[in-house]
């Protein structure tokens, strides 16, 4: 654990959180201070629940450490079940309360609770907020899922969708569309919308969907062994994955593969002519390990792109991304220091990004469009209107969303390459109002700037500090805005070590042909 002012993740308990508050029938005893019940916010304002999670806060205080904090969490999970009677509990401590010990799962055993009781062992300053949902969820199955008789058609549980993940809202409707083109029923969807009773359920399933590994490979893979459940490995996110994932389907439920297509668009836009400008853009991929391994595969086979670099902030995915980085022959990025991911960027100097919400603000710092394709998440991605990312839907949703940024870039470079012109200069005013547009001051008679004149200075490098002439920052700004800063570090790097200390159109010529070599 670290202070830091943005985190990819929070703590063990929001995973915790977030498991709880997707199912129904479920309470969360939480062992924390008063301060950290910040993370309601997460779920009411971020995600736009209409009812608050299903948590219920001990809120010590610091007066209270100096008394038996052990009476207070007691307490606490005595009047929670009495207030909500909920079919389970389960209780464990944010960070700040497992530095006092009180041992909340020892607590709520001598309690004699009427219903099954479950204790989370989360270590709060060694993992963070994926492991604390997939290690929540994988408790929750262990301890309520049983061997039951199968149901009579074949069927499947959708396993990983949780509150505040990326989309699993309308993941879950696409997926359980795909299945039943092949006749086959869902069994229970978990975490998110299922109840203690329906997890008791689980092992009528003939197998599992593993829609996000980050919150429930654990729970399946113990499926698998203990209840011999099979779970698919393939994430239908994207067109080819989606074919491989009907197939691996087809085969672990042993019926006929079958795919509509009929709706898919993302094929041909793609290849359209208003699309061809995408081919070979330069992208930079980061997120989550499912999200990343599958946008890097959509870039490159589905979009044209170039991947120039990837990595993921989930340590429990790195050894998948390698592996995805290395097919990709790039050098993975794994970290969570959203510092560390921004020099990245700029040094790499793509012409997009396809991140999380922490890459949309660092796109905007460095002037580069950027596509969410993963949590974490502000509120402007979860929106009203369907908009999965898995199956044939979300395929179109990818190709729209990851285009309209590069859309809007490429008309911020075309406003600015014509921004002398009479009707796009910035005092011109909306295009439909010419009428109304103002007359630059050149164009009134006024004389130009002279070319030879020094505009800006510029960071000092070694021998001096290097000028920017009038005319040569003029020529810069015809260069597209998403690789302008690199070709003007390139310049003066070049003009540097040729002790050239007024960079002038020659100059940046020079320097472009010196780096095109």
């Amino acid at each position: 654990m670290k202070l830091t002012v943005w985190t990819y993740e929070g703590p063990p308990h929001v995973g915790a959180m977030r498991v709880a508050t997707g199912m129904k029938g479920l309470h969360y005893v939480l062992h924390a201070p008063q301060g950290d019940t910040y993370a309601d916010l997460l779920f009411t304002m971020i995600e736009r629940r209409n009812h608050r999670p299903p948590v219920t806060f001990t809120t010590f205080q610091a007066r209270d450490l100096g008394s038996d904090t052990a009476d207070l969490f007691k307490q606490a999970a005595q009047d929670a079940y009495d207030r909500f009677k909920p079919e389970a509990i389960i209780v464990g401590a944010s960070c700040t309360a497992e530095l006092i010990q009180d041992d909340p799962g020892g607590l709520a055993e001598t309690m004699g609770l009427p219903v099954p009781t479950i204790a989370l062992e989360l270590p709060s300053y060694q993992r963070k907020e994926n492991f604390g949902a997939d290690e929540t969820f994988f408790q929750i199955v262990r301890h309520l899922a049983k061997p039951v008789e199968k149901t009579a058609q074949v069927s499947a549980n959708l396993i990983g969708p949780t509150a505040l993940g990326f989309r699993h809202r309308d993941d879950i409707d696409e997926v359980t569309a795909l299945l039943s083109d092949m006749g086959i029923s869902v069994n229970v969807v978990a975490p998110m919308t299922s109840s203690p009773s329906d997890i008791a359920r689980l092992g009528a399933a003939h197998l599992n969907v593993l829609m996000y590994p980050e919150t429930a490979e654990t729970a399946a893979r113990w499926m698998e062994r203990e209840l011999g459940i099979p779970f698919t490995k393939v994430v239908p996110i994207g067109v080819g994955a989606t074919r491989d994932f009907v197939a691996e389907v087809a085969a672990l439920a042993n019926v006929e593969p079958y795919l509509d297509d009929s709706r898919l668009r993302l094929p041909w836009y793609s290849r359209s002519v208003d699309s061809t400008y995408l081919t070979g853009k330069r992208v930079f991929v980061f997120g989550d390990g499912t999200h990343v391994k599958a946008a890097a595969r959509i870039a490159r086979d589905e979009m044209g792109f170039e991947v120039v670099g990837l990595g993921c902030y989930n340590r429990e995915q790195a050894r998948e991304i390698r592996a995805v980085a290395k097919e990709f022959g790039v050098e993975p990025l794994i970290t969570d220091d959203y510092l560390e991911v921004e020099r990245t960027i700029e040094a790499l100097a793509p012409e997009m990004i396809l991140g999380t919400q922490m890459e949309r603000h660092i796109g905007k710092r460095l002037g580069i469009p950027c596509a969410v394709i993963s949590a974490p998440v502000h509120v402007q991605d979860f929106p009203a209107r369907y908009s999965p990312q898995m199956g044939i839907e979300g395929a179109n949703v990818i190709f729209d969303t990851w285009v309209h940024p590069l859309v809007m870039g490429l008309e911020e470079h075309l406003l600015t390459m014509f921004r002398e012109d009479f009707e796009f200069h910035d005092d011109a005013g909306a295009s439909h109002h010419g009428g109304k547009a103002l007359l630059r001051a050149e164009e009134e008679g006024s004389s130009a700037p002279d070319a030879s004149e020094p505009v800006a200075t510029m960071a000092p490098v070694p021998g001096g500090e290097v000028i920017w002439l009038a005319d040569a920052e003029r020529e810069l700004k015809k260069i597209p805005f998403f690789v302008r800063g690199k070709a003007r570090r390139n310049t003066e790097t070049y003009a540097a070590s040729r002790g050239v200390m007024q960079i002038s159109v020659d100059t940046l010529y020079e320097a472009k042909a010196h780096y095109a070599r």
